[in-house]
């Protein structure tokens, strides 16, 4: 998933793949589908619901850079007019964002290795240590805080941010925040 190649080795011969691709992924809070759901459907043990969502295993669950837990909305406001931006209007901010990614490191910032994440994301004082208390906290792998990293500045890039600050790391603090977390 990281490296963007799949190596396929069968008896003597081997080759390499690209395989640079996007993971969307949705699951049910728990076996049912209903934890959480305002109707007070569920019953599902929290055995039951610890089981089901283990069924995803740690190291995988640690590549995947944002997971939101997306609540069930009620019926009026499904049928209610979008409030918000505009498509075209985000889609602009998106393709400003990416070009000053280009500009500044000459690839987008999911494409960023170890070292380039340190001369990239650095954040600012606060911000440092907002991300290294939430590290401590939550028990994250090396993996976990780079990849916050990288989402903490494409969301400074979205703000034309210069620099990452506190308010950037807690929101990509929150989009990590997922399954398993204490």
């Amino acid at each position: 998933m990281e490296s963007g190649e799949i190596t396929i080795s069968r008896a003597a011969r081997q080759a390499d793949f690209p395989a640079r691709f996007q993971l969307i992924a949705a699951m049910n809070p728990c076996p049912c589908g209903y934890l959480g759901h305002p109707s007070g459907k569920c019953h599902c043990s929290g055995d039951a619901v610890k089981r089901y969502q283990q069924r995803i295993s740690g190291p995988l669950l640690d590549r995947i850079d944002i997971q939101v837990e997306v609540a069930a909305l009620a019926p009026a406001l499904l049928s209610a007019g979008a409030d918000g931006a505009a498509s075209a209007e985000i889609a602009q901010r998106v393709a400003q964002a990416h070009q000053r990614q280009l500009a500044r490191q000459g690839v987008p910032n999911q494409r960023l290795s170890t070292r380039d994440i340190d001369l990239h994301c650095k954040p600012d004082g606060n911000a440092a240590l907002t991300l290294r208390n939430a590290m401590l906290h939550l028990h994250w792998s090396a993996r976990a805080y780079h990849r916050v990293l990288k989402v903490a500045r494409t969301i400074a890039d979205l703000a034309q941010s210069s620099s990452i600050t506190s308010a950037h790391i807690a929101e990509a603090i929150q989009y990590r925040r997922g399954l398993r977390e204490p």
